[in-house]
């Protein structure tokens, strides 16, 4: 949820997972190299600690609260505070172009690293945002768009089987400063890979970006699976598959630095939580 920022806020217990201002605090501390944990909106230990580095480096009471003169310490970064005061259009720079990074990425918009910057690929992960919520995909964040950021994320509509008998790895959410938009499954390579549920093929072979063999799903209700970094693909383009057909086999293919398979759960475009389906 995306709340003004005070002190209240950041000196309190740890806030629920994913606030966006505590994730643009992070990414602040994390560009003077005083935070290297996760961006992941939740005020914990470290993420306090960083704070009174920061602020003993600054000349301030060290007490690990984020308030107006800690803030205003970060420079033009920490005046930027909090999303919703301005709009953002492209080549912002700031805390709120973070808070935004974070907030789109939790809605299944991910643009790569959260770093305060409103580059090409942030751009382009807001027009998606907007033409999912039904706004003029004009890349700028303005009112309307911090208003649909305030609802909860997608969740699937549908009821999905697990795609590999393996346990589950790296999860859906924030990993490092970057956004997991899926679910991985660690498991020996060759290891059986069905199909979360009935539909038809819509992509089967090599991705050219890092995901290796790929098989994508489209199932009813606007919702697609992918499944990544296959070591053999079983299934062709346009090929109807029931649930818990073999659809490949585990791998590492692409980018991976060892064998799983990458579930992925999309709804309309937008990457869900996984867990929400299976």
């Amino acid at each position: 949820m995306l709340v003004t920022l005070a002190a209240a806020v950041l000196a309190g217990p740890a806030q629920s997972a994913g606030n966006p201002e505590i994730a643009a605090l992070q990414v602040g501390l994390s560009l003077r190299g005083l935070y290297s944990g996760t961006v992941d909106g939740v005020l914990g230990p470290g993420t306090s600690d960083a704070v009174r580095r920061f602020q003993r480096k600054a000349g301030l009471s060290a007490d690990g609260v984020a308030g107006a003169e800690t803030r205003a310490a970060l420079g033009r970064y920490g005046r930027r505070a909090p999303l919703g005061r301005r709009s953002l259009v492209f080549d912002a720079r700031g805390w709120d172009v973070a808070a935004l990074q974070f907030a789109l990425a939790s809605h299944g918009f991910p643009s790569g690293s959260f770093d305060g910057h409103l580059g090409l690929r942030t751009e382009a992960a807001l027009r998606r945002f907007q033409v999912w919520t039904g706004l003029e995909p004009d890349g700028r964040a303005g009112p309307s768009t911090f208003a649909a950021l305030r609802a909860p994320p997608p969740r699937s509509p549908l009821a999905l089987s697990v795609p590999v008998q393996a346990p589950t790895g790296d999860s859906f959410g924030p990993r490092g400063a970057r956004f997991h938009a899926g679910l991985d499954f660690p498991a020996a390579s060759g290891t059986t890979v069905s199909a979360a549920g009935s539909g038809r093929v819509v992509f089967a072979g090599q991705h050219t970006g890092g995901w290796g063999n790929l098989v994508v799903v489209k199932h009813r209700s606007g919702v697609r699976t992918l499944y990544a970094h296959l070591s053999r693909i079983d299934v062709k383009l346009g090929q109807r598959v029931s649930s818990g057909a073999t659809v490949g086999l585990v791998g590492a293919t692409g980018q991976a630095t060892g064998p799983h398979l990458h579930f992925e759960v999309l709804v309309r475009g937008a990457a869900v939580d996984p867990q929400s389906a299976l």
